[in-house]
């Protein structure tokens, strides 16, 4: 059943994405051109998306079970740190130099584009050095301070 819902949970966020143009990398670079030819559609994107998520986590932290019956797993840390910063800047420039994030590169990957395979296999590679990284820091004794 948990399967089920999180396959419509990603076939409703990819058609969104779809639907939105946010797996086309030009939308995305014509969002953060800003000095050019500025298309300021993803702010619209962005604020409805911002709109529905905090009506989402303000009803997530009245629950200690999700709908499914499940813990309800929320992100604790409420600080920013030079780790949160540093990722943020790889995370934007990642963003600005390829026009894709995450959830939009995989769409693009399924729709077959040559650049969201190379962005992808990226993506994947800084994900299993930062996880590299954070074996060695817990081998040696440093804190996690990942959301988690």
């Amino acid at each position: 059943m948990v399967a089920f819902f999180a396959f419509i949970a990603g076939l409703t966020f990819g058609l969104g994405l779809i639907i939105a143009g946010m797996a086309n990398p030009a939308k995305i670079l014509g969002f953060l051109d800003i000095a050019g030819k500025w298309d300021p559609s993803l702010a619209l994107v962005m604020v409805g998306a911002i709109a529905v998520g905090q009506v989402a986590f303000t009803l997530a932290r009245r629950r200690t079970v999700s709908a499914l019956g499940l813990p309800m797993q929320l992100p604790a840390a409420q600080t920013i740190d030079l780790r949160l910063i540093g990722g943020s800047l790889v995370f934007g420039i990642g963003w600005g130099l390829a026009g894709f994030c995450p959830g939009p590169a995989l769409v693009a990957l399924g729709a077959g584009y040559a650049k969201a395979f190379v962005f992808v296999a990226a993506m994947l590679l800084g994900m299993g050095a930062f996880e590299l990284i954070e074996m060695r820091r817990s081998e040696q004794g440093k804190p996690d301070t990942t959301c988690a």
